[in-house]
């Protein structure tokens, strides 16, 4: 006799089984004909994982069209959007100086301030990576002092592949006039340099500071005791 092998298997077939075939087969075909495909850890059926969720990034101005869908091919994997606001352009000050030299940490032997670690993407508005773009970075020191003889807490980089940069450092000081910040400039291949300014969250001065914009703020973690992260995203055009 041919067993039927359709999933739905109806009272009427399951009868004429019990003339020729041992009742634990008949339980057996029974309970596997309702049987569903398992759901597996992200609540997907038949054992294929979801997409996974990527976080997003802080500081670029990003806004979304449609959820998205980040791959490695077009962005990075803290850039989560679709388009971007460019970073806002704010003065240069009268400390820049040309020529720093090129190193991914300003921190010095007998430097003072609470150490700060400042990362990011550099991206186009289209949220695609920049790779060797040029960030060129300079600050106070933890009691608002520039250097203006030397190359004291001053350097530039280049991003990496993925568009990524890595800044050590430690939290500028206030002085006259200003909040805290740090200076940057950047550049994408055969692009214009865009120069802005980056400001910390919850500061005082903050109020009270003609240049000081929200677009600009760095998102803070950490402690001042363990050393502070930092996350910014830039955006050229």
């Amino acid at each position: 006799m041919v067993v039927p092998t359709h999933r739905t298997i109806s009272r009427r077939t399951v009868l004429g089984w019990g003339l020729a075939l041992p009742l634990p087969f008949i339980v057996g075909a029974c309970s596997n004909s309702g049987s569903k495909p398992s759901a597996n850890a992200n609540g997907s059926a038949g054992g294929v994982a979801d997409e996974p969720t990527v976080p997003k990034g802080t500081g670029a101005a990003a806004t979304s069209s449609a959820p998205a869908q980040t791959t490695a091919a077009n962005a990075s994997p803290a850039v989560t959007c679709t388009s971007a606001k460019a970073t806002l352009a704010q003065t240069e000050g009268p400390f820049f100086t040309a020529g720093s030299p090129e190193r991914t940490s300003l921190l010095e032997s007998g430097m003072g301030g609470t150490k700060l670690v400042l990362s990011g993407v550099v991206m186009s508005t289209a949220c695609k990576p920049i790779a060797k773009a040029k960030l060129d970075f300079w600050q106070a020191d933890d009691k608002g002092v520039y250097d203006n003889s030397g190359f004291r807490l001053r350097g530039h980089q280049f991003t990496d592949d993925q568009g990524r940069y890595r800044l050590e450092t430690v939290v500028p000081g206030l002085y006259t006039g200003r909040t805290e910040h740090i200076h940057v400039k950047i550049q994408a291949p055969g692009k214009a340099v865009v120069t802005s300014q980056l400001y910390f969250p919850d500061v005082a001065r903050n109020t009270n500071d003609g240049s000081f914009d929200a677009t600009l703020l760095i998102a803070v973690q950490g402690t001042p005791a363990a050393g502070l992260q930092g996350k910014f995203d830039f955006v050229v055009a």
